[in-house]
């Protein structure tokens, strides 16, 4: 699933609108409708604070594990 589409679906299933992630992202909502319609790539603050609004990791919300809170589990190289 690309960034685009997990983006609506967690979105949808938080029951949040769009209007109001743009307003917590601090863009307008046309700037979040392209990270949704997949025309244009959120920076990195912005993908880490969807991720931390969501309750997410960020491997989730772009799309690169369907374990959406493996984040929590994770450990760190640094941890062995």
């Amino acid at each position: 699933m690309q960034f685009s589409e997990r983006l609506k679906e967690i979105r949808a299933n938080k029951k949040q609108t769009q209007k109001a992630i743009a307003e917590f992202l601090g863009i307008s909502e046309r700037a979040y409708q392209h990270y949704e319609a997949g025309t244009r790539e959120s920076n990195i603050a912005n993908l880490i604070a969807l991720a931390d609004y969501f309750d997410v990791s960020l491997d989730y919300l772009v799309g690169r594990s369907d374990e959406a809170n493996s984040h929590k589990a994770a450990k760190s190289p640094l941890d062995l």
